[in-house]
């Protein structure tokens, strides 16, 4: 699903009422939603993962001034700090029983581990409960597939936890390649400069790991007090307790848990070109740098090219991701790239738009100093939890990162890590969920679940 066209010139009150006609009629497709049961208007929201950004959901939701009727935490410490903005609030370890007795409210917000992202969503969407779950949507691309169905199926209002997308920046970046400033865009790059991830011990001190993760660790350590490690670990397969594993974000390099950096950060970094350049499931997926894959931790350093087909009046392009310390050939050798740690670059027929999180260039600068920028046209986000708290009551437009369009371009971002560990280019067919050319690759599309775990 293409992500949605903004009307030319809305401001932000115009953004704020454009959901009062679209909530009764319906959104691209969608039913028409009853925008939540509380008399005094109020949604009644749950909480599922409370501590990290579970805790600032926390708070910008309280700020919102809407109820937060429960909460729901493996780790007993977060459910207390969670309490003290919310002292009413009913409290959970395990979303299954929070699901079980838990009927009467409108939403939930997920901000568990990704590894359990889909099993606390799921069950929501199946109950028509609007959703706002964070990045990335899920660990894989098969459970991905799962939630972006379920949600169009449900017809509630969803929104994927990419705050970046709610930047006045991004949203410039997105009128001027749209708005043909550069021309027609036929190569992008992103890079970040995040190195956490299976290196060496030198490696990991250049790059300023959180802490170096040689391999597997061989034996367990205590348990924190406080943490139920089993509900944690939930459906992947069991290993004991280490620090290498929890607190976050250490979790997130490793496959069973999160996905590495790739999945992470390409929920904010790859964002911006899909937006920009309407982008939809690649053709397919080349590893172009990194080490050997290793069996169970995320690389620090890899790199990773895209093919997408033509889109409407736009032509064929190749978007290549790199991360850690590899970096486009174009940033090595053109002096007009500035050397920015973390960026986009959009490469047109008319010229190049350099873009990070709060700023963007025209390139080369010289042949853009009497360019005109155009208006603003797509309006002022309220914020990423605000744009989807209005939208679930009727009182603003669907959120942009729903997961008809957060689902497609993290099943994009996960095929990266799928093409890096296959060692191979795979071509992909997105509407049979099959890799035609490498169908032993397939096995990292998804995973069998610890017992007692199910999905679907």
């Amino acid at each position: 699903m293409k992500s949605p066209k903004a009307s030319p010139s809305l401001d932000r009150r115009q953004f704020l009422k454009a959901g009062l006609a679209t909530a009764g009629a319906g959104v691209a497709g969608f039913p028409a939603i009853v925008s939540c049961q509380s008399p005094n208007s109020k949604m009644d929201i749950a909480h599922i993962g409370v501590g990290g950004r579970g805790g600032a959901h926390i708070k910008a939701i309280s700020e919102l001034g809407e109820n937060i009727v429960a909460l729901c935490d493996v780790n007993e410490n977060h459910i207390g700090a969670a309490a003290k903005t919310a002292p009413k609030a009913a409290s959970f370890k395990d979303f299954r029983q929070l699901y079980d007795k838990l009927q009467n409210f409108d939403a939930v917000v997920v901000a568990t581990t990704e590894h359990t992202h889909a099993f606390a969503t799921l069950p929501a969407l199946e109950m028509k409960k609007h959703v706002y779950c964070e990045k990335p949507l899920t660990r894989d691309v098969r459970e991905c597939r799962i939630i972006t169905e379920a949600a169009e199926k449900a017809g509630v209002m969803t929104q994927m936890g990419t705050q970046i997308h709610s930047s006045e920046n991004y949203r410039r970046v997105v009128e001027l390649v749209q708005g043909g400033a550069i021309g027609p865009v036929r190569e992008a790059h992103v890079w970040v400069s995040r190195a956490w991830g299976w290196q060496t011990e030198e490696q990991a001190q250049a790059n300023k790991d959180i802490i170096y993760t040689p391999d597997t660790p061989k034996t367990g350590m205590p348990v924190p007090d406080g943490l139920d490690w089993d509900l944690w670990i939930g459906p992947a397969p069991y290993r004991d307790f280490h620090e290498y594993y929890f607190p976050g974000p250490r979790w997130y390099r490793w496959w069973d848990f999160g996905n590495g950096t790739m999945s992470d950060l390409g929920s904010h970094r790859n964002d911006l070109p899909w937006w920009a350049l309407d982008l939809d499931a690649p053709l397919t997926i080349e590893p172009v740098d990194g080490p050997p894959p290793h069996r169970d931790i995320a690389p620090a350093s890899m790199a990773v090219k895209y093919t997408y087909g033509p889109r409407g009046d736009r032509p064929g392009l190749e978007l290549t991701w790199h991360q850690g310390t590899a970096k486009p050939k174009i940033w090595h050798e053109n002096p007009e790239i500035q050397k920015w740690k973390d960026g986009c670059l959009f490469i047109g027929d008319k010229g190049m738009l350099l873009a990070d999180y709060g700023k963007n260039l025209l390139l080369p600068e010289e042949s853009f100093k009497d360019f005109e920028r155009p208006a603003p046209s797509i309006p002022p986000s309220p914020g990423q939890q605000a744009e989807w708290v209005l939208a679930c009551k009727g009182e603003g437009p669907r959120p942009l990162c729903h997961f008809g369009y957060a689902g497609p371009l993290t099943e994009a971002n996960h095929l990266g890590n799928v093409a890096y560990r296959a060692g191979k280019k795979l071509e992909w067919d997105a509407k049979a969920m099959k890799i035609t050319n490498a169908p032993d690759a397939e096995r990292f599309l998804g995973r069998d679940y610890r017992e007692g775990w199910k999905l679907i």
